[in-house]
């Protein structure tokens, strides 16, 4: 089975523990950053295939992220996905600049299935867990 590389970008640590742990029982490797700048970073080293960001974050925020993102040749395709929070920043605001906007706070593992589907247009299993790694 092909390996997947993702990039989680949330300040909340039990957010990116959550995605993270989800996207690696499916298989992919994955990164995570507490801001867009840290995920700018990251990026310089690690090409996802899906990256998955807050929008109200220290540093950089979501839509400063995106909006780098969606300038730079190299990223501009790579599909995003929001992690909306019900009383954060209103993710209308950004949209345009995602691919896919998701609730984390309404049944994430649902709402991140969803995400997987609409975006990459499959629903991705989980694996054996001798396969997982752990943070």
């Amino acid at each position: 089975m092909k390996s997947h590389n993702a990039l989680v970008v949330d300040d909340s640590m039990l957010i990116r523990h959550t995605v993270c742990r989800y996207l690696e029982e499916r298989g992919f490797n994955v990164e995570s950053a507490c801001n867009g700048e840290e995920a700018l970073a990251k990026l310089k080293g690690f090409e996802p295939e899906i990256i998955f960001t807050d929008l109200s974050m220290p540093r950089m925020n979501g839509v400063e992220f995106l909006t780098v993102l969606k300038n730079k040749p190299e990223t501009a395709c790579i599909p995003t996905v929001i992690l909306a929070g019900k009383s954060s920043t209103n993710p209308s605001t950004a949209e345009h600049l995602a691919n896919y906007v998701m609730f984390k706070d309404i049944d994430i593992e649902v709402q991140l299935r969803n995400a997987m589907i609409h975006v990459l247009g499959t629903d991705v299993a989980p694996v054996k867990a001798e396969k997982v790694r752990v943070h």
